[in-house]
């Protein structure tokens, strides 16, 4: 007796995509009839079946969305939250949101569980260990299963999917740009390590701020924070961290922090060595969250939007998901077609406050 085919054998065997075996058996006019015949042959002489465990749940459509988040304290992060309910909700949609806490295992453990029939799709961005770890293979399987995924925020070039990103790197730019207009002479730079992806755009606005000005960047001024950690759980060593850069680079007189925990942080720290803000240093952060508005002084901040952001995922993901209710002779593998794929890009807005002149 023959053991039981898969799709992926017969596209391995037959050198196609799992996607072209699947519309082929299901007998999609986009398939050459050729190709279609023979793939139909090879599928009857090993005796394939399609599982219909999987067919039903596929074909089940719950109406609701899955979010995967890194945390749910951030500010930005229940913005974005905000966002995709408020256009799922507007289109006959429910939300479940689930929380990675910034770990691969349990991104992949959630991922796992929603798509067992619980959710039509994903809106997810993506936790530091995975993007420090390189492995996305938890996204493909999910999207091989005709479960359709928007990432935002937080995406890589690895997976092809419709995206949701913030303008990181012409955001940088501008926050740097105002502090050089101020007359900062040392503008100092606090970011992540380079593997998470908005770090390192905003790193390098950062540094084409400086350059577009004649200014050579100074490598002592830049300070890469080990976030592999919860910052949240380690705010003390945080604050030591930035107040020995800033105690050992005394002439620093403007800060740009990636995000606003590392901003309100350089300005404590400040503040403990004696120096006055905005007088002595200007600081800008990213994300204009609770913090940067009731900081003490308050923050200048590099909007981004994170409401839009929600409401721009939202609209990409249930559109995919009608456009794939549409096309019901699509039953297995990959829904998508790479040249399909969209990105939108949500430009960034300085919000100007007591922390600069």
């Amino acid at each position: 007796m023959r053991k039981k085919i898969t799709l992926k054998q017969i596209a391995r065997e037959l050198d196609v995509s799992v996607s072209t075996v699947s519309k082929a058996l299901s007998g999609s006019k986009e398939i050459s009839e050729d190709t279609t015949q023979k793939i139909q042959a090879f599928a009857k002489l090993y005796n394939y079946r399609p599982n219909n465990i999987a067919l039903s749940l596929k074909n089940r459509k719950t109406k609701t969305i899955g979010i995967l988040i890194p945390e749910i304290v951030h500010h930005f992060f229940s913005t974005v939250i905000r966002g995709i309910e408020l256009i799922a909700n507007r289109r006959g949609y429910n939300v479940i949101v689930g929380l990675s806490n910034e770990s691969f295992s349990k991104e992949i453990i959630n991922m796992e569980m929603l798509a067992n029939g619980s959710i039509d799709g994903f809106i997810l961005s993506i936790s530091k260990e995975t993007l420090l770890k390189q492995d996305y293979h938890h996204f493909q399987a999910t999207m091989n299963q005709g479960i359709p995924i928007v990432m935002f925020d937080r995406v890589v070039n690895e997976i092809s999917c419709d995206k949701v990103i913030v303008d990181d790197f012409n955001g940088a730019v501008k926050a740097v740009k105002k502090l050089i207009d101020n007359q900062c002479k040392h503008i100092a730079l606090i970011t992540t390590m380079d593997y998470v992806s908005v770090g390192r755009l905003r790193t390098q606005g950062y540094l084409e701020a400086l350059q577009n000005k004649g200014i050579e960047a100074d490598p002592n001024l830049i300070l890469k924070v080990d976030d592999s950690l919860n910052v949240d759980n380690h705010l003390e060593d945080l604050e030591i961290e930035i107040e020995h850069f800033l105690k050992s680079n005394p002439n620093i007189d403007g800060v740009f922090a990636v995000n606003e925990i590392y901003a309100v942080t350089a300005m404590k720290a400040a503040r403990k060595l004696g120096r006055s803000i905005p007088d002595n240093v200007q600081v800008i952060g990213f994300t204009d969250g609770v913090l940067s508005k009731h900081a003490t002084p308050s923050l200048t901040t590099v909007s981004q939007h994170g409401q839009k952001m929600g409401e721009q995922a939202a609209n990409l993901l249930i559109d995919r998901l009608e456009a794939l209710d549409a096309e019901s002779s699509q039953f297995m593998g990959n829904t998508e077609s790479k040249s399909d794929f969209i990105k939108v890009v949500i430009e960034t807005e300085l919000i100007e406050r007591e922390s600069t002149k």
